[in-house]
């Protein structure tokens, strides 16, 4: 995996961001849970490579954008991803997905064909494939990956998960 996200709740975020940037040389390492241009600054200031937010807001983007950065923009009902497309985010992450289920996700892509949209929330390993079926660009998943390392059988159990789910990624 080579994509990092680290969220404005995390305390010291804006460190974390700087830290993992410097440890993770080739990795992307962004920032999410980005509610407004505050924090969205906080995150350029600390080297963000993308924005991530739960919501649509077309001052986030258009600040991220100054600074040639991509914005993953949430969204859950039409007339959000309707916004984050005129607000021209690069990706809208449909949240809560799980909450709303894979048909709903799928009822969304029809209208909507053109926007590069993800699920965010409740995509595990069982249910993977099913949202790259209903038309999902991507998916994002967080629950199985978040968890503290600390011994090599732990780190080995993680691998062989990470190594599962991109087993499921569409070819």
């Amino acid at each position: 995996m080579n994509a990092l996200e680290i969220t404005s709740n995390t305390p010291g975020f804006e460190q974390e961001i700087a830290k993992a940037r410097v440890a993770h040389k080739n990795a992307l390492i962004g920032a999410g849970t980005i509610i407004n241009t505050t924090l969205a600054q906080q995150a350029i200031d600390a080297g963000a490579q993308f924005i991530v937010t739960p919501n649509t807001n077309k001052s986030v983007v258009e600040l991220a954008h100054q600074h040639g950065l991509p914005v993953l923009m949430g969204a859950l009902t039409p007339t959000d991803v309707a916004n984050a497309i005129e607000y021209k985010a690069d990706i809208i992450k449909v949240f809560p997905a799980g909450s709303m289920g894979v048909g709903y996700f799928k009822a969304l892509t029809g209208p909507f064909s053109e926007a590069q949209l993800i699920p965010v929330g409740g995509v595990n390993l069982d249910n993977l494939s099913q949202w790259f079926e209903a038309g999902a660009c991507g998916a994002a998943v967080s629950g199985d990956f978040c968890k503290v390392l600390n011994t090599e059988q732990e780190r080995s159990v993680l691998t062989k998960l990470v190594k599962k789910y991109i087993s499921k990624l569409p070819k």
